[in-house]
């Protein structure tokens, strides 16, 4: 398979996710896409007995070259290259439930797709719905995506989630963490933290220079410091010292009117204190096409933002909206990737 470093189509390591849900269809749905079939090459991990059930599912025939696990990779193959892991026997699927043999699966595909990546393989990683419970099942340590990429490509480095709604980010300063916790996690380091990531992240998908807005923690971000000082401490000062650093930053808005803003073309991205804060705004604004990016490793990590819709597998019903949204940005990055790289040599 060709390396990143060429200037041919970027390479994308194709995951398959939870097979109890929509990924088996997704998957094979995407595949066929045309404008995206022909705008990549794609290496997809999973196995190839789920791919034709989901293919079935989604009434739909994505034609791909079959690699058996170990086999050489084709350099060049105009169709996807299967990887078949043959890692879930469908007589055993139980859909519509969390699984460890679907979490064993789910999180070999992964796996195997991030070390293909990080070996200099591919330019970009892209997988379909995970179901967090099965995951958990068959890995103990599973906090979060962010937590099994760190495992499996040894990674030590900042990173973070981020949403994305056509062309407005949410960034975050903590995540899965609980709520009871957030206010002693927020702190100057954290926020200036987050807004260098969202900030290198946002270049790398074409913002320049990307503006970013601050949301508050209390309500009304304090009212002055009635209802809490935390702004005034903690988050005011580090919008300033990100401004000095260059940042193009504004803030701390009360949470619930600064995505109003965002919306209407104010700022290019959201950094909001917690998990919810954001999410909740971005998913009434458009569920059927958000993002999540995992941002921050050597490549980028691309996937719907919704999950796996146990209660409509197997029933061929599932939006494509959103994985369409994901694989595209995927490319995108890919893409600019590697012109950026190609510039710089």
């Amino acid at each position: 398979m060709e390396s990143r470093a060429n200037g041919a189509l970027p390479v994308i390591a194709v995951a398959m996710g939870d097979p109890s849900g929509i990924s088996p269809e997704l998957t094979a749905r995407i595949l066929v896409e045309p404008d995206l079939r022909h705008a990549a090459r794609y290496v997809v991990f999973g196995d190839k007995r789920l791919l034709d059930l989901g293919a079935q599912d989604g009434k739909v025939d994505p034609a791909v070259q079959l690699i058996r696990d170990g086999d050489a990779i084709p350099v060049g193959s105009d169709a996807p290259v299967f990887i078949d892991l043959a890692n879930h026997d469908p007589a055993d699927l139980e859909r519509g439930k969390a699984t460890l043999a679907g979490g064993k699966a789910a999180t070999e595909n992964f796996r195997r797709a991030l070390k293909f990546a990080a070996s200099g393989q591919a330019d970009a990683v892209f997988f379909t719905p995970f179901n967090k419970a099965a995951m958990r099942f068959a890995y103990p340590g599973y906090d979060d995506e962010i937590r099994f990429v760190r495992d499996a490509i040894a990674f030590e480095g900042a990173a973070s989630e981020f949403n994305i709604l056509d062309k407005l980010w949410n960034a975050r300063v903590t995540s899965h963490i609980p709520l009871s916790e957030v206010a002693q996690n927020i702190t100057q380091e954290r926020i200036l933290r987050a807004l260098t990531l969202a900030d290198a992240n946002l270049r790398a998908a074409g913002f320049n220079p990307p503006r970013i807005a601050v949301a508050g923690i209390n309500p009304h971000a304090g009212d002055g410091g009635n209802f809490g000082r935390d702004e005034i401490e903690t988050i005011e000062p580090a919008v300033k010292a990100a401004k000095a650093q260059g940042f193009t930053v504004e803030g701390p808005f009360p949470s619930d009117t600064v995505f109003l803003r965002a919306k209407n073309g104010d700022f290019d991205a959201v950094l909001t204190m917690y998990h919810d804060q954001g999410q909740i705004a971005m998913k009434l604004i458009g569920f059927d096409r958000g993002v999540t990016l995992i941002g921050g490793f050597p490549f980028p990590i691309c996937t719907p933002a919704h999950g796996t819709a146990y209660e409509i597998a197997g029933k061929g019903i599932a939006n494509l909206g959103a994985t369409r949204a994901a694989l595209s940005l995927a490319i995108k990055m890919a893409q600019d990737g590697k012109a950026r790289a190609k510039a710089a040599a």
